[in-house]
Formats: C-alpha cells, sequence, structure tokens
C-alpha cells in the first residue's frame, strides 16, 4: 500500500526522493501503525495520572560484560575484549564503545544487580516483559496462550487512560518479537487478560530472520558481519481493523483509498457500523487527530534530528519513541532490534563494536538529550534491558570462527534515566567476575513495580482476568535507591 505525502508517492520510492526517506516515510509514517489486536481504551484510572515511560527492549540478551559492567581484573576469558572508560560521574566506567552515554551520565543510573532464573529465550522474555520470574504452570515457549502472564504493556493497557492526543496509553513498537524460526514469543501480550487487552502493535518493522540491527546502514548477520540488502526496508503495512471488522467488510461498502484523509474519513464513516462500541470509535478517532499523525510521520522532521538520533532503524524507533510521549502515551515499548539481534554467541566483539553498540549509544543519547532539552525528561521513565544477561565465561560455538557468550539469566544490568532517577547512581553490584549479584539483588517483579509507580498506578492496584477474577498488578516493590 502506497501512502501519499504531498506529492511524494511511498509505493514509489524512487520518484524525486532518497530510498533511505522513503524507507523512512513509508514505515513511520502515520499510516505504520498497525491496527490488529486493538485494545479496548477503559474509561476508569486506578489513580491520579503518573508520569511515562519508554521500555526500550534489547532481545536476544545484551552482554553485561561488553556494556555496563566490565571486570577488566578478571581473567581474559571473563575479561573479554573491550576497555572501561571514565564516565561524566566519577567512579563509575562503562564500555568504550559507549562514548555519549559516557558523557551523559549524570542523567542516567545502572541496576547490576538483576536478576532471573531462566536461560532460555522465551522464558526470559516472558519474565522481563510481565514482571513475573516464574512463568505460569503450563507455560509454553514456543507460542502464547491465554494461561500466560499479561505483559506490563497489557496491563498498563488496562488501567489507564491516554492523556493529551495519545489515541491510546500504550504502543509497543516498531514490531513483534518473533523467533528466526517464525515462532512468536510469549510474554508480549494480554495472557489470561483475554486479547482485548493486549496492546497496540505498531508494525514498522519487517521480520528479517537472517538479518539483524539497525539497518540499513548497521545491518549485520551474527556469521558473516556486514549485510548488505536493498530489499529489506521498512513498509507501511497493510491496515488491519479491529476485531469482528476486516477491510474486506469495509471495502464492500467504502470505497477506501490510498490517500490518508480519505482512509481517515473511511474508517470514521466504519465506526458507526453496529461491529463498534464507544472504545473503537475512540481508538478509531485517532486517524482524524493531526497531531497523531505528526508524532507518527518521520518524514517531517528536521534533517539535524534525525542525524542525532542516527539514520536507521535504531534512530526512527526511539524518534518516534520520544514524539509519543510528547503526544501523551502513557508507555511506549521499543524492541531495539529483531529477535536476537543481541544474541551474541559468536563473533561477539566485532559484532557489537561494529554494529550494535554504536547506533544504540547514539540513539539512546539522543532521546535523552532531547527529553531533558524539552523538559519531558524528568516526566518519563527510560528503562534499557533485556531478557538476560550472557555468560561469565567466553564460549565458542563449535561452527563459529570467533567466540562470544551464551545466555545468563542469573544476572543482568539495566539503565534508567529520567521520571526521577537519580542520575550517575548504581544500583546494586555482580560479583567479581559478573556472574552472579554481590549486592542488592534485584528481580523482575521490582522492575515492573517501579514502572508501574512511575506511571501513577497504585500498589494495591488489581487487574481482573479473562473469568473476572482479580490479580495483584505488584509483586514486589520498585527498585529501592533509583530515586
Amino acid at each position: 500500500m502506497g501512502v501519499s505525502l504531498g506529492h511524494m508517492s511511498l509505493g514509489h520510492p524512487h520518484i524525486g526522493v532518497s530510498r533511505r526517506a522513503a524507507i523512512r516515510a513509508g514505515a513511520l509514517g502515520f499510516m505504520g501503525l498497525g491496527m490488529s489486536d486493538v485494545a479496548r481504551l477503559r474509561a476508569e484510572a486506578p489513580g491520579a495520572q503518573g508520569k511515562s515511560v519508554i521500555y526500550v527492549f534489547l532481545s536476544g540478551g545484551l552482554a553485561q560484560h561488553e556494556s555496563f559492567d566490565l571486570k577488566p581484573n578478571a581473567p581474559s576469558e571473563i575479561r573479554g575484549e573491550f576497555n572501561p572508560i571514565r564516565t561524566k560521574t566519577p567512579g563509575i566506567h562503562i564500555c568504550e564503545h559507549l562514548p555519549m552515554l559516557a558523557r551523559r551520565s549524570d542523567k542516567w543510573a545502572l541496576v547490576r544487580s538483576l536478576t532471573h532464573p531462566h536461560n532460555e529465550h522465551s522464558q526470559g522474555h516472558h519474565a522481563m516483559l510481565t514482571g513475573m520470574s516464574t512463568p505460569p504452570a503450563g507455560f509454553n515457549p514456543s507460542k502464547p496462550q491465554d494461561s500466560d502472564d499479561p505483559s506490563i504493556a497489557a496491563i498498563t493497557n488496562s488501567l489507564l487512560k491516554p492523556h493529551g492526543h495519545a489515541p491510546t496509553p500504550v504502543i509497543v513498537m516498531p514490531d513483534k518479537i518473533v523467533h528466526r524460526s517464525g515462532r512468536t514469543i510469549p510474554g508480549q501480550f494480554a495472557g489470561r487478560m483475554g486479547p482485548a487487552h493486549d496492546p497496540w502493535f505498531l508494525e514498522a518493522s519487517p521480520k528479517h530472520p537472517l538479518h539483524y540491527g539497525a539497518y540499513p546502514e548497521y545491518l549485520f548477520h551474527h556469521a558473516t558481519g556486514a549485510v548488505k540488502d536493498d530489499a529489506l526496508t521498512f513498509h507501511a503495512p497493510q491496515l488491519a481493523l479491529p476485531q469482528g471488522l476486516n477491510l474486506r467488510r469495509v471495502s464492500d461498502r467504502i470505497a477506501l483509498r490510498k490517500n490518508l484523509e480519505a482512509q481517515s474519513r473511511a474508517l470514521e464513516a466504519a465506526a458507526n457500523q453496529e461491529d463498534f462500541d464507544k472504545y473503537r470509535q475512540a481508538a478509531l478517532s485517532l486517524l482524524a487527530n493531526g497531531k497523531a499523525h505528526d508524532a507518527f510521520d518521520l518524514s517531517k522532521a528536521d534533517p539535524k534530528q534525525i542525524e542525532r538520533y542516527g539514520d536507521n532503524s535504531f534512530g526512527w524507533s526511539l524518534l518516534m519513541a520520544r514524539n509519543l510521549v510528547n503526544l501523551g502515551v502513557n508507555l511506549v515499548q521499543v524492541n531495539l532490534g529483531n529477535n536476537e539481534t543481541w544474541d551474541t554467541h559468536q563473533a561477539a566483539f566485532p559484532n557489537l563494536k561494529d554494529f550494535l553498540l554504536p547506533p544504540m549509544d547514539r540513539a539512546l543519547s539522543a532521546l535523552i538529550d532531547d527529553l531533558s532539552a524539552s523538559g519531558l525528561l524528568d516526566d518519563t521513565l527510560i528503562v534499557m534491558a533485556s531478557e538476560f544477561g550472557r555468560t561469565p565465561k567466553i564460549t565458542k560455538l563449535p561452527s563459529a570462527k570467533l567466540p562470544g557468550r551464551d545466555h545468563w539469566g542469573a544476572v543482568q544490568s539495566i539503565l534508567c534515566a529520567g521520571g526521577g532517577v537519580h542520575g550517575g547512581n548504581v544500583i546494586g553490584a555482580s560479583d567479581k567476575i559478573g556472574g552472579h549479584p554481590a549486592r542488592a539483588p534485584q528481580k523482575p517483579e521490582n522492575l515492573a513495580a517501579t514502572i508501574y509507580e512511575t506511571l501513577g498506578i497504585p500498589p494495591n492496584a488489581t487487574y481482573t482476568d479473562s473469568t473476572s477474577r482479580p490479580h495483584s498488578v505488584y509483586h514486589a516493590k520498585p527498585i529501592k535507591g533509583l530515586r
């Protein structure tokens, strides 16, 4: 489906614009918003409106030794190849390949002791995206189930209403987390709450199981390094409508056009059908919301702003997250890289140095700068985490040319900024080899509680499952000392 912006048809990106500009506008323009699994917007909020949260999720597992918890005095098989550098905060050192974040350490804090018992991707994702260390009975790592714990995004979606000009309280972007084999990773959805509470997924990024990273300029493969693929682009997906209605049925009654304004009128008209209740009408009203259009349309962004974030999928995603928070979205979860992008079993050091850490460093630093300059940082918590960390000991797969590290749930480092976080701060510590918490261990439950507290969800809040049984939202206290 082409999307027209003025005289530029994104169905034909060669007409008068660069390919990269066309990619950016086509993917992250307004029509990149996936309307599948639209969550009902609840009219009630359990408490006063809180702050906003941007949850940056690095699917695959960020190595703590190569990012925020280097062990320069450990043996070489533990230490690895990277060196620590000083940050703006005396006594805090991070990886040499994160120089931009190092200069901003007064605005972020580290938690070096987050722990859970899972070394497998699905269990790790479920723990870190739901805030529940123990998976439910009958958990299936191969597929989401109705018995799964609801994600933090789904609980937030069910308990809060949007504010400002936001069409929804929660957006997950730029894709669902899908394993390279094609299975959808559990833990992202509403689980026992029922699919009506699934968060909105803005699916602007195509599944690319053989490629990873911040494409187009940082596209790579774990085994072979740099990849060039002109066919791999962000795209505006087919617009799907909420439950009970699909494009075929709408098209029988309304001539849907490619032009954005025409689609707005068509879907507003469709909302009058009996298939929609007032909540779905509220959701569809975003199509007539000019401020929402601007938040989703990066083709209007200042080129200097694009350059600061990075002209790649990492930069585009975090710039859009900034726009969505400014619009009034309560929680934006940004999956920074498709599944296994950060799964550095092999060639870990060149891949992190050349393809992963630079675009993350740039995009996250720009996000912190933008929120700070606009006065939004105090009211926006940024959390960056993975499903787990990596093993203390460097390993080498039998088929690999270069070494890496395996999965390791026992400890990982997470970064937090804004939202009242005391910058230049470190919570907890790992042991001498970065293998287990040595001080102030934190669990996914503590991280989830920190997010809920930031959002203004009170400690006694509950959600109901599909059988109307109540469940507590909080299962631990927020991370102590972070704020």
